[in-house]
């Protein structure tokens, strides 16, 4: 609860304890940046949970949808952009905002009603920040879920262009800032699975993806690799981060982090097996 800024000093900017209310310290303005291919019906809920910027970034990778109409209709700049990864297109849609701070949403976030008051207080105390991380909270089969690994799920989604930066291996996308970091009592609320088909289908591209980079890396798997650790990410999911608390949902994404960890190294086998058959 409360606005709840993490990581400075107690008054902040014009805190000084003069008599009265505290001087109101003006917020920089904000660039909302959105990656998006095929949104239509999550777009809007997307950008609407960000009323409070000043610009609105959306980079589309040629959607056949009316995702690029919806968002232009909310006031969107919409840029379209061949598909180049989650880490470069990210990195160019912060590069296309005019602003120095931006706010970096997925087309199938929101940020939560109830954090938009605690996003605008940190963005008050942003002489005392280079960036601000976020909890997210993911639903799936109709639950939100807060165990199994999935909560807190901190993101730095808030932060100066110029000390930020979007990094890590493609599908898993993460930002850098140089500088200070605070943490906003503040939930993204993230449903990222329209259906289960969806979620198998997702799982099925992010292990394809994940299993040629580690290809790339000059990783190899072994049989281990594929008997044993999807049972170790059952076991860490399921009960060491107590994924049971989250009922039938809880067991079935445990079961998908299993198959999931499986399927990436089944696919790597599979690299290095028909590499060797050339």
């Amino acid at each position: 609860g409360g606005t709840g800024v993490r990581g400075r000093d107690a008054d902040g900017p014009g805190g000084d304890g003069a008599d009265g209310p505290m001087t109101t310290v003006a917020r920089p303005p904000v660039s909302l940046c959105v990656v998006a291919m095929n949104e239509e019906d999550r777009i809007a809920a997307c950008l609407g949970s960000a009323d409070f910027v000043d610009e609105i970034i959306v980079v589309d990778s040629h959607s056949t949808d009316r995702t690029r109409e919806i968002a232009a209709g909310l006031g969107a700049r919409v840029i379209e952009r061949d598909w180049a990864g989650y880490v470069a297109q990210k990195n160019y849609a912060v590069d296309q905002a005019t602003n120095e701070w931006v706010f970096v949403l997925d087309s199938d976030e929101r940020l939560a009603s109830e954090g938009r008051e605690a996003v605008l207080e940190a963005l008050r105390q942003h002489e005392n920040f280079d960036g601000f991380e976020l909890r997210r909270l993911t639903r799936a089969m109709g639950r939100w879920i807060r165990h199994g690994g999935w909560y807190p799920d901190r993101k730095l989604r808030l932060f100066r262009r110029s000390r930020g930066r979007f990094y890590g291996t493609d599908p898993h996308d993460r930002v850098r800032v140089e500088g200070r970091v605070g943490r906003i009592a503040a939930d993204i609320l993230h449903e990222p699975y329209r259906s289960i088909s969806d979620h198998v289908r997702t799982i099925d591209a992010y292990t394809t993806i994940a299993a040629r980079e580690k290809h790339a890396r000059g990783q190899r798997a072994s049989l281990a690799d594929l008997s044993l650790r999807p049972f170790g990410k059952f076991l860490r999911m399921y009960v060491l981060e107590r994924g049971f608390l989250d009922g039938l949902p809880g067991f079935v994404l445990a079961i998908s982090g299993a198959y999931y960890v499986f399927l990436k190294y089944a696919k790597l086998r599979f690299i290095e097996a028909s590499e060797g058959n050339e």
